[in-house]
């Protein structure tokens, strides 16, 4: 399987994937509205680029289970935040992901 990525400048190896957060809320349901400092991380985001997927002990190439587009769910602390191309963008492997948004 060939790696699979959106106009960017990052290849991720193996069951690697590069995820764009979404921003985090600007305000409360209740119309609050938050300074930076009381805004959460957020744990949602785009995926942006995929790894070409795990090697197995036989040599072969396990597929990964999203696709490039797929809005994903991931742990608060999960994975590492890197800037490429002037984009904050999260690292994640695929076990990091919790779930994806249907």
């Amino acid at each position: 399987m060939a790696k699979k990525e959106a106009s960017l400048s990052l290849r991720p190896l193996d069951d690697r994937i590069v995820v764009e957060p979404t921003e985090a809320e600007e305000k409360t349901a209740g119309g609050i509205l938050l300074p930076d400092t009381a805004k959460q991380k957020p744990q949602q985001g785009k995926v942006v680029a995929i790894g070409p997927g795990k090697l197995s002990d036989k040599g072969s190439r396990t597929a990964v289970a999203v696709k490039i587009g797929d809005t994903v769910l991931y742990g608060k602390y999960s994975g590492s935040d890197v800037e490429v191309s002037g984009r904050e963008v999260k690292i994640l492997r695929e076990s990091d992901i919790l779930a994806k948004v249907v």
